[in-house]
């Protein structure tokens, strides 16, 4: 399970924002460094794309692309995206409400190979009745696939929107439905 240090959603990164680009089975993707490890990471096609929802995401940052800082998180990030059953031994920084951090943290439980549906993943929750709030907790993780929100289907096993794109998702699924070391 991932190193998951939960800070408050009110915990805004101004100033420098570190980041790196890096490519992987699923596309390009883009990492950035914040005070207490990985704040995001980002799946998409175009770099300049990438950039731009970073910004979003950070808006007080200030965004500078430096490769030096992630010389060895870069090959072991770009691993674990392509086999998101692989151990992360990365430390990870996740900024969000009380909700999203239980979210977070029960997607992190989930193994890989293993789904769960939005209902599934309320209830275990204790919040039945909140599957919508759970669903954008889902959606609100910045952390691509180490954050595994990608185990979480609709309640016919179907693949719903995934922010990285169902075909993504789907490849994510199959990877981890075929993985060598997890048990049948």
């Amino acid at each position: 399970m991932p190193r998951l240090h939960l800070l408050p959603a009110s915990a805004r990164h101004a100033g420098p924002l570190s980041y790196a680009y890096g490519r992987c089975a699923l596309g390009r993707f883009i990492v950035a460094l914040g005070k207490h490890g990985l704040c995001a990471v980002l799946i998409g096609d175009e770099e300049r794309a990438l950039l731009a929802e970073l910004r979003t995401y950070f808006p007080l940052a200030h965004p500078q692309e430096n490769p030096g800082d992630f010389r060895h998180a870069l090959p072991q990030l770009a691993t674990h995206l392509d086999q998101p059953w692989t151990p992360f031994p990365l430390q990870l920084e996740a900024a969000g409400t009380p909700l999203q951090q239980r979210v977070w943290q029960t997607l992190c439980a989930i193994p890989a190979g293993q789904t769960r549906s939005y209902t599934q993943l309320a209830r275990s929750l204790g919040l039945e009745n909140a599957v919508r709030a759970v669903a954008n907790a889902c959606a609100a993780n910045r952390l691509a696939v180490v954050v595994p929100c990608h185990r979480i289907l609709r309640s016919d096993s179907t693949i719903s929107g995934y922010r990285w794109g169902p075909a993504r998702k789907a490849m994510l699924l199959e990877r981890e439905r075929h993985a060598p070391c997890l048990p049948t």
